[in-house]
């Protein structure tokens, strides 16, 4: 009997036993749980944040097309006594530029250009030379090469000059010998038949490359 009561003691305090081991081994599987679940909400805001940049397409370039007129308006006095070959020179634009009805260069607008062959009237058989390109242009801190018909202003003897016209020739007229009217500059000579164009004065160049905006720019 009393070896009977033994056994039954002895197998009581191994349930016990038993029983607490399983219930201090449980928090662990749970604090596992707990850090899977925080790491896949982690990367769940990543995944969403990535998706957007990665299928967003970036939008297809406007094309200024050649042969589109650009008419600007000298920010200097280009005088071709003093001027030498390749000096640079800036501009304006005096009207907006636009594509499929849409403006792609505004009113305004910055321009780069370059002084081909500047000829002072004692230099070149008496007479007077001044060719001109337009080389850059300017949008919202972006600058873009452009190729552009050249403008050219001879002098023939005394009060004389020619120009090539807007449609022929190496490029573009000042508007006022090219037909412009009020508020378009002319050429004028000096006392020794110098070319000189005045700041303000308006000029037409034609592209005979396409350039490529980008879009926002």
């Amino acid at each position: 009997m009393r070896h009977s009561s033994l056994c039954w003691i002895f197998f009581a305090g191994l349930l016990l036993t038993v029983c607490g081991c399983g219930k201090t081994s449980a928090p662990p599987a749970t604090s596992s749980n707990n850090s899977a679940a925080n790491s896949a909400n982690a990367s769940a805001p990543n995944a969403a944040n990535g998706s957007p940049a990665q299928t967003a397409a970036t939008p297809p370039p406007i094309v200024v097309p050649v042969g589109k007129v650009l008419t600007v308006t000298l920010d200097q006095t280009i005088n071709s006594k003093i001027a030498n070959n390749g000096d640079s020179f800036a501009a304006s634009l005096a009207e907006p530029v636009t594509v499929d009805a849409n403006v792609v260069l505004p009113l305004g607008t910055k321009v780069r250009g370059t002084i081909v062959t500047a000829q002072s009237a004692g230099k070149f058989k008496g007479n007077a030379l001044l060719q001109l390109t337009l080389d850059s242009v300017s949008v919202n801190g972006a600058r873009y090469s452009i190729q552009t018909s050249e403008f050219e202003e001879a002098g023939k003897g005394r009060g004389k000059r020619t120009a090539t016209g807007a449609g022929g020739g190496k490029g573009a007229a000042i508007g006022a010998l090219a037909g412009g009217g009020a508020g378009t500059a002319a050429a004028g000579f000096t006392g020794k038949k110098d070319i000189v164009l005045p700041a303000e004065t308006r000029l037409h160049f034609k592209l005979v490359q396409p350039v490529s905006l980008r879009q926002g720019s």
